[in-house]
């Protein structure tokens, strides 16, 4: 079998890579029967001389490869057709921005096998930047609080040489001694999140001491979907029946907003789910949130505050409360927001070296001997026949325009 790395396309660049040059020297020693290729690139964090001097071929063509690994979309012009491409399309949720690069999959009879719906026995992803989105995401939203109150600075992430630099500026973060820290969401995001707090001299606790203790050192909780979620009929919680349908259920999150200082979404959403925080709820009179960093990045979604993405370049903006509009992120009646919706791109040797170990764990094993748990198959959106998968048939109106 021939592999081959293609080069990132998207503009703006973005650094990331499949697999480094170590791994790739690791994919080559341990399967004897692949013949591993690079596509030359200028943009990767890793250059080509890096994966030259490891033995791994740098090509120009991918042609007359079997299977290509990138991450994010190709572009409509670099799709080959006939192959097995493996990167993350964005059009399982019929994202109607991606819909022409499915359309021309189909037509060219690829195989796409998408990351973000390779999943276990038990549904739970097997791959993803998640990690990566939550750690650099938390760690922005302590610089947004130290450029909102003008308290410290730190070195944006994307200026750090690699993770190693970037936890070393955590030294320069001062707080308030009563400060409050909110978050939600338990996935690989909200855990990569929980790697930077253990970093900092802050103490969880639960929810319920959270709105109703003072302390005099920084403190955080972390909830789940019971702590700021309730049926609106009054009956019993179910996470099980939450997580199949929202619907019937409301936030209670507005209490939060009034003892939090700073709020890191980690969560998941999806339509049809309460709206976590409305435009009323940051109006209160008792509003003292001051920083949300939404690494969720849901616009028109739910957390009111998050009008539009923020850039790698310039990540904070200021949300009036009342006014409902961007403003100076200084303003008083400002909440400052961080949305970056790439914050993996920020470090992009660390998240590659994390991603690339996934792939060599879940699919490549998957890929060239058994796949016990169809692994490849349901992750896999159409087939070389110019079709849709069973999996994916839920997909047929939105290639076709319908919906």
């Amino acid at each position: 079998m021939r592999i081959g790395i293609i080069r990132e396309g998207k503009n703006p660049p973005d650094e990331r890579v499949p697999l480094t040059p170590e791994q790739c020297k690791a994919v080559i020693t341990t399967y004897p029967t692949i013949d591993l290729v690079v596509q030359q690139s200028n943009v990767r964090a890793f250059k080509d001389s890096e994966y030259q001097a490891l033995g791994v071929p740098i090509v120009e063509d991918l042609h007359d490869c079997d299977v290509i690994f990138g991450v994010k979309e190709v572009n409509l012009e670099d799709l080959i057709p006939n192959k097995h491409f493996f990167f993350f399309s964005h059009t399982f949720k019929k994202q109607p921005y991606n819909r022409k690069l499915l359309q021309a999959v189909l037509n060219k009879k690829i195989q796409l096998t998408d990351y973000e719906v390779l999943t276990d026995e038990k549904g739970l992803r097997v791959i993803g930047f998640g990690r990566y989105a939550g750690i650099v995401g938390c760690y922005n939203g302590f610089r947004t609080y130290g450029v909102k109150h003008q308290s410290f600075e730190l070195k944006p992430a994307h200026q750090c040489a690699d993770r190693i630099e970037m936890e070393a500026e955590l030294q320069k973060v001062v707080l308030p001694t009563d400060f409050k820290l909110v978050a939600t969401g338990f996935g690989r995001v909200g855990h990569g999140a929980r790697e930077i707090l253990s970093l900092l001299p802050i103490k969880e606790v639960s929810p319920s001491d959270f709105l109703n203790q003072t302390y005099d050192y920084p403190v955080f909780t972390h909830l789940n979907v019971d702590d700021y979620n309730k049926k609106i009929d009054g009956t019993a919680f179910s996470r099980v029946a939450f997580y199949r349908d929202g619907s019937g259920h409301v936030s209670t999150f507005s209490r939060y907003l009034g003892v939090a200082d700073m709020y890191v979404a980690c969560h998941y959403w999806k339509k049809g789910a309460p709206i976590i925080i409305t435009k009323e709820d940051l109006k209160a009179t008792n509003l003292k949130t001051s920083v949300i960093a939404d690494i969720s990045c849901d616009i028109d979604g739910p957390i009111a505050s998050t009008i539009r993405p923020s850039t790698i370049a310039e990540p904070i903006y200021g949300y009036h409360c009342f006014e409902e509009q961007e403003v100076d992120v200084l303003d008083e009646n400002a909440i400052a927001v961080m949305a970056v919706d790439n914050l993996p791109c920020e470090l992009p040797k660390d998240a590659s070296q994390d991603f690339g170990n996934e792939i060599m764990m879940h699919i490549l094993p998957a890929l060239l001997g058994e796949d016990k748990i169809d692994l490849i198959a349901r992750g896999s959106q159409t087939n070389k026949n110019g079709e849709l998968t069973a999996h994916f048939s839920y997909l047929e109106n939105y290639v076709a325009g319908k919906e």
